[in-house]
């Protein structure tokens, strides 16, 4: 018969006085608890997810450690008002030869750039290493399947995917995506007194790393999508009067006149059975409203 391991649930504290500590005495505490309802089993995790957890956990250390390191670099770099101006961004491939290139004149200063540089590619190297490893130990392990689900949503690689798995463990112990949230601690704080309601800044209870991993596809949910290159490329090969048409329904749009702007679709259809039918429209260009509409239609 296998063990359970239960947890008094929130809100059951321990009074301040109780100093007195015994084994009948937490006896007697634990089944008034549990004749209370105020005990939750808890979940333990395996073996196996704690073999994946640490290892998740180690990469996340060494991309901590890259990221002093290169801080320690580039301050070094302003003490000796030496500026990177190229427009391809810091810690790329042009970058590191630029860094390579440096001679700060010194001695000493010029040493300690070399030691600098020597510590960013070592830590770099342990961080691709892992996570090579951590790609290594996905395929046909138990976590493969939610890895790829997690994956279709955006946002979210390989490597975030498997941080949530090693942290939250088994997705379906929780029934609705509230209870998720709250165990990763991204539900809002509240402060409710009769009809006044206060949110607040999220709870951050839980599992710190878990949180950490869940905040990179939340950024990134919260970004509008870009328009692709072939959408405008497309919009810029209509005809003039076409692409005056579409400025100004994006301007409706965008200042959100989303009802005046049916609303005139809307007059325009009533008038006209069909763009595409109506006499009068032959030759000339449906905006991209008119044509929207006709599908629906």
């Amino acid at each position: 018969m296998g063990s359970v391991v239960w947890s008094r649930r929130r809100g059951v504290e321990r009074p301040a006085a109780d100093k007195v500590k015994t084994d009948q005495r937490d006896a007697e505490r634990v089944l008034r608890l549990w004749m209370l309802d105020g005990l939750h089993p808890v979940r333990a995790p395996t073996g196996e997810e704690e073999a994946l957890r640490d290892v998740v956990r180690a990469r996340e250390a060494v991309r901590g450690d890259l990221m002093r390191a290169r801080q320690r670099l580039s301050k070094l770099l302003l003490r000796h008002d030496v500026r990177y101006d190229d427009s391809s961004g810091a810690w790329t491939v042009a970058h590191r030869a630029w860094l390579t290139s440096i001679d700060l004149g010194g001695r000493g200063a010029q040493v300690t750039l070399l030691e600098y540089l020597g510590a960013i590619d070592a830590i770099a190297i342990r961080r691709d290493a892992l996570e090579k490893t951590i790609a290594e130990l996905i395929p046909g392990s138990p976590w493969e399947q939610t890895v790829a689900r997690l994956r279709c949503l955006r946002g979210i690689d390989t490597l975030t995917a498997v941080g949530l798995c090693a942290e939250v463990g088994e997705f379906e112990r929780f029934q609705k995506a509230g209870q998720l949230m709250s165990y990763l601690g991204l539900t809002p704080s509240e402060d409710t007194s009769g009809e006044k309601r206060r949110q607040g800044a999220i709870t951050k209870t839980g599992s710190r790393h878990a949180r950490c991993w869940s905040k990179p596809p939340g950024t990134t949910a919260a970004r509008p999508r870009r328009a692709r290159r072939s959408n405008a490329a497309n919009r810029d090969s209509r005809p003039r009067s076409s692409r005056s048409h579409g400025k100004r329904n994006d301007a409706y749009t965008a200042s959100g006149n989303d009802s005046t702007l049916s609303a005139a679709s809307a007059a325009r259809s009533s008038r006209s059975p069909s763009p595409a039918s109506s006499p009068a429209s032959a030759g000339h260009s449906q905006t991209p409203t008119d044509r929207a509409m006709h599908h629906v239609g």
